[in-house]
């Protein structure tokens, strides 16, 4: 395989980005690299370097890139106007989309992010509930927020239910609003809800977290444990959303919330997000049904944009035909057992975690049930094993596989292949080590 070089073109973009941006970047990807354009499963740089694309822009192009049939919904909506800042009818339409599809959704609001739907949906928790503590997992991504941002990724996990700060400029204060529990723990979880559903307004989880899948039982023993608490029990569907299924995790692992939040897909590629719920809970956005005291304020300038509700209309559109979620199971199938059974020939100790539409390796470990079983992983090797796939034309982030409805054979074969010579060189680099 040719590995990837930069053109004098691309490394001036580079100047620029670390003379313009903090650290040179955007926040997401490193800045080693600056994408071009994007077409069906694959993706190509400044310096026209072609990739197969496992990042899917973090997940939203699962019909893949420049999808003809969204390209002209877009191009269709584009020239009638761009965004109103009032109703407009492909709004309408997507969320009677996602009322059909999605088994917990009887109303639907519009946001413009995946962090604003999460925010809003733990705010929506605590005016139904009036109540002010929220559970999440550690390990569990939920977007931005300061409430988000407590123990997503501590590096010194510490005792459950303490709340530990992801990032810098979170108040201290918030620290005792948020109760830290393990994912995939029933017992621990049950303690938990005892000792605090007085205190509890709701409960987050991403029913698939991250890249771990919940253990069987899991799911449905805390829908029963919020229940018989009326604790409203929140799926953030933000990634698994019209990605397991057309009905989401939800619909996938056959247990549904209260409240979900939704992202990437139904956007289709551009920023819109949503979240849904039971009519009565919802009703916190309608100040005629619930009054001052109860009414939740909820304003967005692009919420429900036309354009970005267009795009995930006709993405939705071609995921909803006979084939679709089997044709994207069947790739990642293939693909996770390929590289499970590579790993074990090199000799080289990891697990393949995940569901088919996404997944990635864990090495150092045989088993991922939550966050801490991560920590046990092999970093550096994962590292330098994303870096030669990145030498060899496979763009993924740090810890995920996306998959998409584009990916066809012959991006299958390459992707085998990337993996076979990167493993090459990987045990050569560990022998010498």
């Amino acid at each position: 395989m040719t590995a990837q070089t930069h053109t004098p073109v691309e490394r001036e973009i580079f100047e620029t980005a670390k003379r313009v941006l903090p650290a040179g970047t955007f926040g997401n990807m490193a800045g080693d690299i600056v994408i071009r354009e994007g077409r069906g499963g694959r993706v190509w740089d400044e310096s026209g370097n072609e990739y197969v694309d496992f990042l899917l822009g973090s997940g939203p192009m699962l019909v893949g890139h420049a999808h003809p049939e969204v390209t002209a919904a877009v191009q269709e909506q584009v020239v009638h106007g761009t965004t109103f800042f009032a109703n407009n009818r492909k709004g309408i339409e997507l969320a009677e989309a996602i009322v059909e599809a999605v088994p917990c959704a009887q109303k639907v609001r519009f946001v413009s992010s995946g962090s604003e739907a999460d925010a809003y949906a733990m705010r929506l928790a605590r005016a139904f509930r009036k109540r002010d503590k929220i559970m999440k997992f550690e390990g569990g991504y939920h977007g931005m927020s300061d409430y988000s941002l407590m123990s997503l990724a501590p590096k010194r996990p510490g005792n459950f239910p303490r709340a530990i700060p992801d990032s810098a400029g979170i108040p201290q204060s918030v620290r005792d609003e948020m109760v830290i529990a393990p994912f995939n723990d029933v017992e621990v979880v049950q303690s938990m809800i005892r000792e605090h559903k007085d205190e509890l307004a709701g409960v987050i989880v991403e029913p698939f977290q991250r890249i771990i899948p919940p253990a069987p039982g899991f799911l449905q023993a805390l829908r029963k444990m919020t229940a018989e608490n009326g604790i409203p029990l929140i799926f953030d569907e933000v990634v698994t959303g019209f990605r397991l299924a057309y009905g989401g995790a939800q619909e996938y692992y056959g247990v549904t919330p209260d409240i979900c939040t939704l992202g990437k897909v139904i956007g289709g590629g551009f920023p819109l997000a949503a979240l849904a719920g039971r009519d009565d809970i919802m009703s916190h956005f309608d100040r005629a049904k619930v009054g001052d005291d109860g009414f939740l304020v909820q304003i967005g300038t692009l919420s429900g944009n036309p354009i970005a509700s267009a795009a995930g209309l006709a993405s939705m559109a071609i995921l909803k035909r006979p084939g679709a979620y089997e044709r994207i199971f069947k790739t990642g199938r293939e693909l996770m057992g390929t590289l499970s059974e590579l790993l074990r020939s090199a000799g080289i100790p990891a697990v393949v975690t995940g569901e088919p539409p996404l997944f990635d390796v864990v090495f150092g470990v045989s088993e991922v049930r939550n966050y801490r079983d991560t920590l046990k992983g092999d970093a550096e090797t994962m590292r330098t094993f994303n870096r030669l796939l990145r030498e060899r034309g496979i763009l993924k982030g740090e810890s995920k596989y996306y998959i998409s409805l584009a990916h066809d054979e012959a991006d299958i074969r390459f992707t085998k292949d990337a993996w076979k010579d990167a493993l090459k060189e990987l045990v050569k680099l560990r022998k010498a080590a």
